[in-house]
């Protein structure tokens, strides 16, 4: 099915940063791996996977409107200490969520619903999981203090 070549366009862009959001949330989880945060390291490494579900769920819809993927991640910011790393993340979530908007907008516009009912979607997982779970660790860490909030993902 043919889709609309806007739409397409800013599919690829989003799966570009789907793939970059992957990359850095799996940098990073072998990196709390390696400090020994197991707890860290279980919940990032899972955020890589869902990244990598929301990144297949956008190259089939690309396919199926019969678009060209760019599968060339956009560039990682990562971080290289707990709290640089977690609020790394969180600005990468806060970017994929303003992407997601005005995808989720344009998709109206072209009356593509089914497409923007999968951004929808996507939309939520980043909101109440991704962001939502990064905001409550970086104000532990504030609440707490950093010692005990790492001693406590050991």
């Amino acid at each position: 099915m043919k889709g609309n070549q806007e739409v397409i366009d800013c599919l690829v862009s989003l799966l570009r940063g789907e793939l970059g959001a992957r990359d850095q949330y799996f940098l990073h989880s072998r990196l709390y791996d390696d400090m020994g945060y197991s707890k860290l390291y279980d919940r990032i490494n899972h955020e890589m996977e869902e990244e990598t579900q929301h990144a297949d769920a956008i190259l089939k819809r690309i396919l199926f409107l019969e678009g060209k993927p760019d599968m060339t991640p956009d560039a990682i910011h990562p971080g290289f200490t707990v709290p640089d790393m977690l609020a790394s993340d969180l600005r990468l979530e806060y970017e994929v969520r303003e992407n997601l908007a005005a995808a989720i907008a344009l998709c109206e516009k072209h009356k593509d619903y089914p497409t923007r009912e999968m951004l929808e979607i996507q939309l939520q997982d980043t909101e109440e999981d991704h962001a939502y779970w990064l905001e409550q660790q970086l104000r532990l860490i504030k609440l707490i203090g950093l010692q005990n909030y790492l001693q406590s993902q050991i």
